[in-house]
Parts: structure tokens; sequence; C-alpha cells
């Protein structure tokens, strides 16, 4: 039985600064964790260290119970861990399904036959209709990318992280740059995810949280201050103290 992400003892330095110290947290399969914290806290530099941009001074990282901590960052994504950015980071002048195709025929190896037609592939093609369907993309499937909402192109972000079939997916501020008239397109399609798909959402709008998370880590200068249940995290004083207080302000 898959055993998700599990971090023990995590800890990094930018020169004499510690920026991740003794972390240790575990991701299950199905899970949907919140990373909060003061800005300043960490928490890119932990997502950093989840997908290999930065490399760990000392502890493990284990994927269902293989350590990958010596692995490259593409090297992670072939294994099963994918990130999308607070900034869109898609191909503006394709279509939406053509941007969809891009990481699948990647993912199947496919971009090195040069004789074959990337639209001829039923399998991939029918793995797109899904995930346009499951998005609810499918009236936008063949407009190009730089025509659409800005809510709209992280839905086709998020849809096509998931074409590269993650175990692990990181959400890194979801909402940002939405307009709130748009940011409940985002949360349905988080709650639309696979559900032994292992989500991390690092995110400052606690409304969004609480819409989608069960657990919440709350991380404070690089170390794990408390992690619970949503309403045990904000029943906790500290933590009342970093959000009502000012800090995170």
């Amino acid at each position: 039985m898959a055993q998700g992400l599990a971090i023990n003892g995590l800890c990094t330095s930018f020169g004499g600064l510690q920026v991740a110290r003794d972390v240790t947290v575990t991701l299950p399969p199905g899970s949907r964790t919140a990373l909060i914290g003061p800005n300043g806290a960490g928490k890119t530099t932990f997502a950093n260290l989840i997908t290999g941009v930065l490399q760990p001074s000392s502890g493990t990282i284990l994927l269902d119970g293989q350590d990958i901590a010596g692995l490259s960052e593409a090297a992670r994504v072939r294994v099963g861990i994918a990130k999308t950015f607070q900034i869109t980071n898609l191909f503006k002048d394709l279509t939406v399904r053509e941007n969809l195709r891009l990481p699948m025929l990647e993912r199947t190896g496919l971009t090195s036959r040069i004789f074959c037609r990337a639209d001829k592939n039923q399998e991939i093609e029918a793995e797109i209709l899904q995930l346009l369907t499951d998005f609810k993309l499918a009236p936008l499937a063949d407009r190009r990318v730089r025509s659409l909402a800005y809510g709209q192109q992280r839905l086709v972000e998020l849809a096509l992280t998931l074409a590269l079939k993650p175990k692990i997916l990181i959400l890194d501020e979801p909402a940002a740059g939405v307009p709130s008239t748009e940011s409940h397109l985002v949360v349905e399609a988080i709650k639309r995810l696979p559900a032994d798909l292992s989500v991390l959402i690092i995110e400052h709008d606690m409304q969004l949280v609480f819409d989608v998370a069960d657990r919440i880590i709350v991380l404070v200068n690089g170390a794990v201050l408390m992690e619970g249940r949503p309403d045990e995290v904000t029943a906790d004083p500290r933590v009342q103290e970093l959000y009502l207080g000012g800090v995170h302000a």
C-alpha cells in the first residue's frame, strides 16, 4: 500500500541563516494539507526542498518508502512530485488542448517520435478529454490560453500538472492573482482532485484553506510550530497571536 511522502529532520541553511529547522511532516495518500505561516516563515523553501530545487543539509525525504533526497528536480517529477506556481506557467499561444497534450507526450515518451501525429494517439486524446471535462474546460478546449480569464488559466495549469500523473501535488498559492469573482473555480477544482492524490497547499487565503484542507501545518522561522485539524489550529493561542496579533499582517 502506498505510503505517501514522509519528511524527517529536514534542515538547510543559506549562509549562516537556517531556513529549515528539523522539519518533520507526513503527507499520506489522499490528504489535503495546508502549509501556512507569516511571510519569511520558510514555506517556499520547504516546497523547494520537496521538489528538488534546493538540497537539504540533513534529513530524509521518502516517497512511498524510497529516499528521493538525492534526486534532481526533473527526476522527482518523474517519480511523482509536481508543483504549480504563484504565476501561471503556460504556453499562452497554444490552445488549452495543446497545453494539456504536451506533458502527456513527455510523460509517455512520445515527444521523440517525430513521424507520428501528436494528436492521433487515442489514449492521450481520451485522457485530455477527461481532464477537460473534470476541470469544466471542455468549452474552452480550442481557445488560445492568452484569451482566457486568469482564473481559467489557473484551472488549465492545474489540469496540466495533473496530466503528469503525480502522487504528490504542491499548490503554491493557487488563488494568487485570481479575482475574487473567480476564486470559487479554484476551490471547486481542488475539491475535484483525485481522492488518492496527496495535496499540499501553500496559501495566505485562510478562507480557501478552511474550504479545502483537512489538516494544517503552521511554519514559523523554518520550523513547524504545530499541526492539526483546522479547528485545532485556529484555537491555538500561538496561531491566534500570529494571525490576530499583527505578525502575519
